[in-house]
Protein backbone atom coordinates (compact mmCIF):
# COMPACT_ATOMS: atom_id res chain seq x y z
CA UNK A 1 0.00 0.00 0.00
CA UNK A 2 3.03 2.62 1.33
CA UNK A 3 4.68 2.00 -2.03
CA UNK A 4 1.42 2.48 -3.81
CA UNK A 5 0.91 6.00 -2.39
CA UNK A 6 4.15 6.76 -3.10
CA UNK A 7 4.79 6.16 -6.81
CA UNK A 8 1.40 8.26 -7.21
CA UNK A 9 2.87 11.13 -5.19
CA UNK A 10 5.47 11.22 -7.28
CA UNK A 11 2.88 11.47 -10.26
CA UNK A 12 2.07 13.97 -9.00
CA UNK A 13 4.87 15.44 -8.55
CA UNK A 14 6.27 14.86 -12.13
CA UNK A 15 3.35 17.23 -12.98
CA UNK A 16 4.75 20.19 -13.80
CA UNK A 17 2.52 23.36 -13.22
CA UNK A 18 2.95 24.37 -17.08
CA UNK A 19 1.30 21.22 -17.60
CA UNK A 20 -1.42 21.94 -15.22
CA UNK A 21 -1.92 25.32 -16.60
CA UNK A 22 -2.18 24.12 -20.21
CA UNK A 23 -5.22 21.74 -19.76
CA UNK A 24 -6.86 24.05 -17.64
CA UNK A 25 -6.23 26.75 -20.78
CA UNK A 26 -7.42 23.91 -23.52
CA UNK A 27 -10.81 23.22 -20.63
CA UNK A 28 -11.08 27.17 -20.82
CA UNK A 29 -10.64 27.26 -24.59
CA UNK A 30 -13.30 24.24 -25.15
CA UNK A 31 -15.85 25.60 -22.86
CA UNK A 32 -15.52 29.14 -25.04
CA UNK A 33 -16.19 27.11 -27.74
CA UNK A 34 -18.61 25.36 -26.84
CA UNK A 35 -21.08 28.35 -26.32
CA UNK A 36 -19.71 30.10 -29.39
CA UNK A 37 -21.12 27.34 -31.45
CA UNK A 38 -24.57 28.08 -30.25
CA UNK A 39 -24.46 31.88 -30.81
CA UNK A 40 -26.59 32.09 -34.29
CA UNK A 41 -24.33 33.04 -37.31
CA UNK A 42 -26.87 35.22 -38.94
CA UNK A 43 -30.36 36.95 -39.10
CA UNK A 44 -33.22 37.16 -41.23
CA UNK A 45 -36.40 39.50 -42.00
CA UNK A 46 -38.74 37.30 -44.39
CA UNK A 47 -41.74 38.68 -45.75
CA UNK A 48 -44.86 36.36 -45.91
CA UNK A 49 -44.29 32.52 -47.14
CA UNK A 50 -47.45 31.23 -45.00
CA UNK A 51 -45.82 31.72 -41.59
CA UNK A 52 -46.94 35.74 -41.01
CA UNK A 53 -47.04 39.01 -42.26
CA UNK A 54 -43.45 39.62 -41.48
CA UNK A 55 -41.20 37.28 -39.95
CA UNK A 56 -38.17 38.06 -37.83
CA UNK A 57 -35.66 34.94 -37.18
CA UNK A 58 -32.09 34.06 -36.78
CA UNK A 59 -30.18 30.56 -37.49
CA UNK A 60 -27.14 28.91 -37.91
CA UNK A 61 -25.29 27.58 -40.96
CA UNK A 62 -22.71 24.58 -40.85
CA UNK A 63 -22.03 21.45 -43.37
CA UNK A 64 -19.13 21.89 -46.16
CA UNK A 65 -19.08 25.41 -48.03
CA UNK A 66 -22.24 26.03 -44.64
CA UNK A 67 -24.73 24.51 -47.43
CA UNK A 68 -27.62 23.43 -44.63
CA UNK A 69 -29.10 26.50 -42.21
CA UNK A 70 -31.36 25.91 -39.30
CA UNK A 71 -33.76 28.95 -38.70
CA UNK A 72 -35.81 30.35 -36.20
CA UNK A 73 -38.58 32.45 -36.87
CA UNK A 74 -41.43 34.73 -34.72
CA UNK A 75 -44.02 35.85 -37.03
CA UNK A 76 -46.70 38.37 -36.93
CA UNK A 77 -50.10 38.32 -38.52
CA UNK A 78 -52.55 41.98 -38.56
CA UNK A 79 -55.46 42.20 -37.97
CA UNK A 80 -56.41 42.60 -41.37
CA UNK A 81 -56.05 39.21 -42.37
CA UNK A 82 -56.96 38.01 -39.15
CA UNK A 83 -59.87 38.98 -36.75
CA UNK A 84 -56.65 39.57 -34.24
CA UNK A 85 -53.34 40.17 -34.28
CA UNK A 86 -51.62 36.83 -34.05
CA UNK A 87 -48.09 35.58 -33.10
CA UNK A 88 -46.12 32.99 -35.24
CA UNK A 89 -42.88 30.27 -34.46
CA UNK A 90 -41.49 28.69 -37.01
CA UNK A 91 -38.67 26.00 -37.04
CA UNK A 92 -37.40 25.91 -40.98
CA UNK A 93 -34.30 23.81 -42.72
CA UNK A 94 -32.73 24.88 -45.54
CA UNK A 95 -30.10 23.16 -47.80
CA UNK A 96 -28.40 25.28 -50.54
CA UNK A 97 -26.84 22.52 -52.92
CA UNK A 98 -24.24 24.61 -54.60
CA UNK A 99 -23.23 28.39 -55.16
CA UNK A 100 -21.35 30.01 -58.22
CA UNK A 101 -19.09 33.30 -57.84
CA UNK A 102 -20.70 35.76 -60.13
CA UNK A 103 -17.81 38.13 -59.33
CA UNK A 104 -15.20 38.41 -56.09
CA UNK A 105 -18.25 40.24 -54.09
CA UNK A 106 -21.16 39.05 -55.71
CA UNK A 107 -22.53 35.11 -55.79
CA UNK A 108 -25.99 33.18 -56.60
CA UNK A 109 -27.53 30.26 -55.15
CA UNK A 110 -29.66 28.94 -58.36
CA UNK A 111 -31.73 26.24 -55.48
CA UNK A 112 -32.17 26.42 -52.17
CA UNK A 113 -34.95 23.93 -50.74
CA UNK A 114 -36.74 24.63 -47.49
CA UNK A 115 -38.72 22.45 -44.84
CA UNK A 116 -40.33 24.20 -41.93
CA UNK A 117 -43.33 23.51 -39.31
CA UNK A 118 -45.38 26.54 -38.51
CA UNK A 119 -47.78 27.19 -35.44
CA UNK A 120 -49.82 29.89 -34.51
CA UNK A 121 -49.90 31.08 -30.81
CA UNK A 122 -54.08 31.59 -30.89
CA UNK A 123 -56.53 29.56 -28.91
CA UNK A 124 -58.66 29.38 -31.78
CA UNK A 125 -56.66 26.84 -33.43
CA UNK A 126 -56.06 23.47 -32.12
CA UNK A 127 -53.92 20.43 -32.03
CA UNK A 128 -56.61 17.91 -31.21
CA UNK A 129 -60.31 18.08 -32.87
CA UNK A 130 -62.45 19.90 -30.25
CA UNK A 131 -65.65 18.08 -29.16
CA UNK A 132 -67.39 20.55 -30.50
CA UNK A 133 -66.98 18.65 -34.47
CA UNK A 134 -68.32 15.67 -35.33
CA UNK A 135 -65.80 13.15 -35.16
CA UNK A 136 -64.04 12.78 -37.90
CA UNK A 137 -64.95 16.44 -39.34
CA UNK A 138 -61.63 17.82 -39.29
CA UNK A 139 -59.19 15.29 -40.34
CA UNK A 140 -55.64 17.21 -39.51
CA UNK A 141 -54.32 19.84 -36.73
CA UNK A 142 -55.19 23.77 -37.81
CA UNK A 143 -52.14 24.32 -35.04
CA UNK A 144 -49.15 22.83 -36.93
CA UNK A 145 -48.46 23.56 -40.79
CA UNK A 146 -45.94 21.63 -42.24
CA UNK A 147 -44.51 23.53 -45.10
CA UNK A 148 -42.24 22.84 -47.99
CA UNK A 149 -40.23 25.56 -50.38
CA UNK A 150 -37.66 26.38 -53.55
CA UNK A 151 -36.31 29.61 -54.17
CA UNK A 152 -33.01 31.54 -55.28
CA UNK A 153 -30.64 33.70 -53.56
CA UNK A 154 -28.45 36.68 -54.38
CA UNK A 155 -25.75 37.24 -52.15
CA UNK A 156 -23.12 40.51 -51.82
CA UNK A 157 -20.17 40.43 -49.66
CA UNK A 158 -19.50 43.58 -47.82
CA UNK A 159 -16.25 45.22 -47.88
CA UNK A 160 -14.28 45.05 -44.82
CA UNK A 161 -13.67 48.56 -44.22
CA UNK A 162 -17.40 49.05 -44.62
CA UNK A 163 -18.73 46.31 -42.14
CA UNK A 164 -20.69 47.28 -39.45
CA UNK A 165 -23.55 44.90 -38.32
CA UNK A 166 -23.08 42.10 -40.94
CA UNK A 167 -20.31 40.72 -43.42
CA UNK A 168 -22.61 39.88 -46.67
CA UNK A 169 -26.37 40.49 -47.48
CA UNK A 170 -28.39 37.95 -49.33
CA UNK A 171 -31.46 38.79 -51.20
CA UNK A 172 -33.81 35.68 -51.45
CA UNK A 173 -37.31 34.91 -52.87
CA UNK A 174 -39.09 31.23 -52.28
CA UNK A 175 -42.15 29.81 -53.61
CA UNK A 176 -43.80 27.77 -50.90
CA UNK A 177 -46.77 25.73 -50.53
CA UNK A 178 -48.18 23.46 -46.96
CA UNK A 179 -49.59 20.03 -46.19
CA UNK A 180 -53.52 21.19 -45.99
CA UNK A 181 -52.58 23.06 -49.33
CA UNK A 182 -51.36 19.96 -51.24
CA UNK A 183 -54.21 18.02 -50.38
CA UNK A 184 -56.90 20.71 -51.19
CA UNK A 185 -55.18 20.87 -54.49
CA UNK A 186 -55.68 17.25 -54.89
CA UNK A 187 -59.16 17.13 -53.53
CA UNK A 188 -60.45 20.41 -54.86
CA UNK A 189 -58.59 21.03 -57.96
CA UNK A 190 -57.36 24.07 -57.44
CA UNK A 191 -55.22 26.50 -59.45
CA UNK A 192 -51.52 26.98 -58.62
CA UNK A 193 -52.21 30.21 -57.53
CA UNK A 194 -54.54 29.12 -55.03
CA UNK A 195 -52.08 26.42 -53.22
CA UNK A 196 -48.88 28.06 -54.04
CA UNK A 197 -47.17 31.22 -51.66
CA UNK A 198 -44.43 33.48 -52.70
CA UNK A 199 -42.28 35.08 -50.30
CA UNK A 200 -39.02 37.81 -50.03
CA UNK A 201 -36.53 37.60 -47.51
CA UNK A 202 -32.94 39.19 -46.51
CA UNK A 203 -30.16 37.49 -44.50
CA UNK A 204 -27.79 39.42 -43.26
CA UNK A 205 -24.42 37.18 -42.47
CA UNK A 206 -22.60 38.00 -38.74
CA UNK A 207 -19.76 35.06 -39.28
Amino acid sequence: MVPLLCFHALNVMATSPVEIDDRYQRRIADYQSFWQSLMPTYTKLQYAGGMGWLNVGAGWAYGNNQQWETDVFLGFISRYTSDNAKLTLTLKQNFIPWRHEMTPTVSIEPLACGMYFNTVFSDEFWTKEPDRYPHGYYNFSTRVRTHISVGQRVRFLIPDKKRIFSRSITLFYEISTCDLYVVSAFTNRLSPEDYLRLSFGMKFDIF
